[in-house]
């Protein structure tokens, strides 16, 4: 059995709950349409060949602007248009020796990685390592977000298109051989 104070406490919500709702806006039922009054409108009558008349408003061509537009006002300028350039400008770009690119880690590791759907993960590495890893197909460089893989053999575990980036293999490959530098 419930107690007096709960049962009137929650029929006084329901109505504070119901006098708080706004009322339906309008009447309910339509309104009356006004009468027009005839004596309101007049017929007009222009002829087919009669001249236009000056529409109040169109300010007088003294008061035009220098090189405004006028209905024939043609939009090129007389002459012949600039040549352009016949070649890309040369710059001079400083070369990179191949394998200088990227510092040298602390230390490497060989192994099989694979993919995992919830960010990169190196085993014996803590969170925030800057990892460099390198496949058949690519290197990437990405930080270790969490603890794993628990064999072995894999040393990685990468986000799924990472891993397809540097994997260079097909859709249905499970792993493939990494080297991961360590920095």
């Amino acid at each position: 059995m419930r107690r007096r104070s709960v049962v009137a406490t929650a029929a006084l919500i329901a109505a504070l709950a119901l006098a708080g709702l706004p009322v339906p806006a309008g009447s309910r039922t339509p309104s009356t349409t006004p009468a027009l009054d005839p004596a309101a409108f007049s017929t007009v009558t222009i002829p087919a060949g009669a001249p236009t008349a000056k529409v109040p408003g169109v300010p007088d061509p003294a008061y035009a602007s220098a090189g405004h537009l006028t209905g024939d006002t043609s939009f090129t300028e007389p002459g012949t248009a600039p040549d352009g350039p016949t070649s890309r400008p040369k710059v001079d770009q400083p070369s990179s020796p191949s394998g200088t690119s990227w510092k040298k880690p602390r230390y490497t590791i060989s192994g099989y990685a694979s993919f995992y759907d919830n960010g990169t993960t190196a085993m014996r590495l803590p969170r925030g390592t800057v990892v460099r890893i390198c496949g058949a197909a690519g290197c990437i460089q990405r930080t270790v977000t969490d603890y794993g893989p628990v064999k072995k053999i894999r040393v990685v575990d990468m986000y799924r298109p990472d891993f397809f980036k540097i994997c260079g293999c097909a859709s249905w490959s499970g792993t493939t051989k990494v080297t991961v530098s360590i920095y």
